[in-house]
């Protein structure tokens, strides 16, 4: 059993920057693939970056690319999304995710509660 926790999020203004930070419980987070969705109002949840296991694989939908960031810290069981040249199209609830497979398609076995991340234009 996994717990994800997310943190981070916030209010901010289009071109600003945030980071954020999924801390999970359990001894054997690094061998889980990890991975960002983001669910906007009156919109499905979708995929935004994930990241193998080693961290040597990364993967974005293309609407992020060149301006977010994953990033993993084993030591710390910690998973991190970097959120650069912010948009109001980014204006979404943030979920951490974990899959205990290798395929970023997942499925995906765990999830933390969400962060909000508001874009004001």
């Amino acid at each position: 059993q996994v717990q994800l926790v997310e943190s981070g999020g916030g209010l901010v203004q289009a071109g600003d920057s945030l980071r954020l930070s999924c801390s999970a419980s359990g001894r054997t987070f690094s061998r889980y693939t990890m991975a960002w969705f983001r669910q906007a109002p009156g919109k499905e949840r979708e995929f935004v970056a994930a990241i193998s296991w080693s961290a040597g694989s990364t993967y974005y939908v293309d609407s992020v690319k060149g301006r977010f960031t994953i990033s993993r810290d084993n030591a710390k069981n910690t998973v991190y999304l970097q959120m650069n040249s912010l948009k109001p199209d980014d204006t979404a609830v943030y979920y951490c995710a974990a899959s205990r497979g290798t395929y970023v398609s997942g499925p995906y076995d765990y999830w933390g509660q969400g962060t909000q991340v508001t874009v004001s234009s």
